[in-house]
């Protein structure tokens, strides 16, 4: 009992947002403490594998790393792809909100995990992050925290629809009663927009590029449908698969909600999924409230208009979309003890 208390004392419990592209640190009375890339680098020394870098410094490496060091995303769709390269990114990011002030700093963490993920993907999710000094450990599904993070009546009688479009996966749920209701989780989210980029250059101008370009195009001149004023346009540069050399095209706006038609798609059908599931009550409410996107895919340009023209529902994009998810794990976390017979599952 002693231990547990002392242990206590030293520790800085925090909600992770274990996210495909980035990972945010949430901490109690102090906010979101770390936002970093969710990639790690490993140095390859005689068979072994040495942590060399993370977040920011171990992006920067993705394609430009010697033989001896692999840069990668140790998480592939929202889960655990790589276990060893979560396991040490996670003890970083733990270690670096500790700022090492204490050797027996042993927290109590509270992690997202996809709606649509297993028991099996939870469970490596739970052991990464124990192995990385947790002292316990608790998962929340994701579109409950981002419904949370946008400030929406989770906990009252009425029906509240969230949409978050993540780094590797979709979430689309309706809420009520501090419970999902309904949710489907589609493996299509910014990955996948990046990927769509990439295979419409390479079919369509012969050239081709890497993710980070292809993240780049994204954020710059990326909508989910095409412009009806003035396109934006923006330079590029690959290497030209007919003769192998560097090449440098510009491309436009059309050309870029052309590539996402797909995967946009994708994420409409799983909104008219879960609408088409959803009672009819709930129905009511939503029609009402209308719809919330969160996460990075919120940003995309015309996303909301083409959601709210396929489903005739007002949709808008909460405030802070990326740090949604992040806030409300952190919010579930300062209210521990009233929530957690209520949203928790330990698998």
């Amino acid at each position: 009992m002693m231990l547990s208390k002392l242990l206590g004392l030293f520790s800085s419990d925090m909600a992770i947002d274990l996210g495909t592209a980035n990972t945010l640190v949430y901490v109690p009375k102090k906010g979101i403490v770390l936002n970093e890339p969710s990639v790690v680098a490993l140095l390859n020394d005689r068979g072994s594998s040495i942590p060399y870098a993370f977040g920011s410094q171990a992006k920067m490496m993705l394609g430009k790393t010697p033989a001896e060091i692999n840069a990668f995303r140790p998480l592939k769709d929202g889960v655990i792809a790589d276990f060893k390269g979560a396991e040490e990114m996670i003890k970083y990011f733990i270690n670096a909100v500790h700022n090492k002030r204490s050797f027996f700093a042993r927290p109590l963490v509270i992690v997202c995990v996809p709606s649509g993920s297993t028991a099996v993907e939870r469970r490596a999710i739970q052991d990464a992050v124990e192995s990385a000094g947790a002292r316990d450990v608790f998962l929340i599904e994701e579109p409950m925290a981002a419904a949370i993070g946008a400030n929406l009546p989770v906990t009252e009688p009425t029906g509240s629809m969230i949409v978050d479009i993540g780094g590797g996966t979709t979430e689309v749920a309706v809420i009520s009663l501090g419970g999902v209701v309904y949710a489907k989780s589609v493996r299509v989210g910014g990955d996948s927009l990046d990927e769509s980029i990439i295979s419409y250059i390479r079919r369509y101008h012969n050239l081709l590029i890497g993710e980070s370009t292809a993240e780049k195009i994204k954020k710059e001149i990326g909508a989910a449908c095409r412009p009806e004023g003035e396109p934006r346009t923006m330079e590029i540069k690959g290497r030209d698969l007919i003769n192998g050399i560097p090449k440098e095209i510009v491309l436009s706006e059309a050309q870029i909600s052309d590539s996402l038609e797909e995967p946009v798609k994708q994420i409409i059908e799983a909104v008219k999924l879960v609408l088409e599931s959803a009672p009819p009550e709930l129905s009511s409410d939503i029609v009402d409230r209308g719809i919330a996107l969160t996460g990075g895919g919120a940003l995309l340009r015309g996303l909301d208009k083409v959601i709210r023209e396929a489903t005739g529902l007002p949709v808008f994009a909460a405030e802070e979309p990326l740090n949604c998810v992040a806030m409300g794990t952190g919010k579930v976390l300062e209210n521990f003890e009233e929530l957690k017979h209520v949203l928790f599952k330990q698998d």
